[in-house]
């Protein structure tokens, strides 16, 4: 999702979406860990970008900005 999309995004459904993402990179990251390795390695990355793009957005929110 892009920024934007994300900051139209109520509370509630900006940390579910957060959990859902974060089990798909653990999940992601437990089979590249086992050697069974991703479909697309750079899924990872991205997952990783997007989780820390979702926390900055809910942090500032809670910072009141």
């Amino acid at each position: 999702m892009k920024t934007r999309e994300l900051r139209e995004l109520k509370a509630e459904e900006l940390d579910g979406r957060i959990r859902e993402v974060t089990q798909e990179l653990r999940d992601l990251q437990l089979k590249h860990r086992s050697g069974e390795g991703a479909d697309k390695p750079v899924r990872i990355r991205t997952l990783r970008r997007e989780v820390a793009r979702m926390q900055t957005i809910a942090h500032a929110r809670k910072a009141g900005k």
